[in-house]
């Protein structure tokens, strides 16, 4: 039976690099899989799912106008998976409840679970509500050696807590701290 899975963690836990595995090892056994990347994400150009350790692949890019569940109703994989799920919106999360419930194929969705403000991201928020299974992926502190659990944004060298929820960066913009070291850097609100 096929299952909604959401694996969040911070950044620098290397979920692309999972998604790029999973990707592979369906494929060792010649399976089929269905990638897909939010348009938004645009760092290593549009439609790249691409780790921070250089391997990278093409997927298909998901806006308001990508009808997910027609596309793996039509290709019919026997997995699909969805790098940067923090950034898709509730209806998107449910269609992917529906590629599941309906289609019986399994969903696997990497993403972040909250932003710098350590509020969650709407896709996040419905993927914690929806998804059959929840895995964190752990992380390490930045500052310290205790798992990461929160984001620091800097701006000019200096933390920050407001601004916009998204503004794609790497680790010159985000670093990812545990509850400790967040709470010493920022001002909590």
């Amino acid at each position: 039976m096929a299952q909604l899975y959401f694996r969040y963690s911070t950044m620098n836990a290397g979920k692309s690099t999972e998604v790029l595995k999973i990707a592979h090892n369906y494929e060792e056994q010649n399976k089929r899989v269905l990638l897909f990347t939010p348009s938004i994400d645009d760092r290593f150009g549009r439609g790249k799912i691409t780790s921070r350790m250089g391997f990278q692949r093409d997927a298909i890019i998901i806006n308001s106008q990508t009808d997910l569940f027609e596309i793996a109703k039509e290709k019919h994989p026997d997995c699909v998976l969805v790098d940067e799920g923090q950034f898709l919106t509730r209806g998107q999360v449910i269609v992917l409840t529906q590629i599941v419930d309906q289609l019986n194929i399994p969903v696997i969705v990497y993403g972040l679970k909250n932003d710098y403000r350590n509020r969650f991201f709407e896709g996040s928020e419905a993927l914690l509500l929806f998804a059959d299974k929840i895995e964190e992926i752990k992380a390490v502190c930045w500052h310290c050696h205790k798992k990461a659990t929160m984001l620091i944004k800097y701006k000019d060298g200096k933390p920050v807590n407001e601004g916009p929820q998204i503004e794609i960066g790497g680790n010159d913009t985000y670093v990812s701290v545990c509850r400790k070291c967040y709470s010493q850097r920022v001002t909590l609100k």
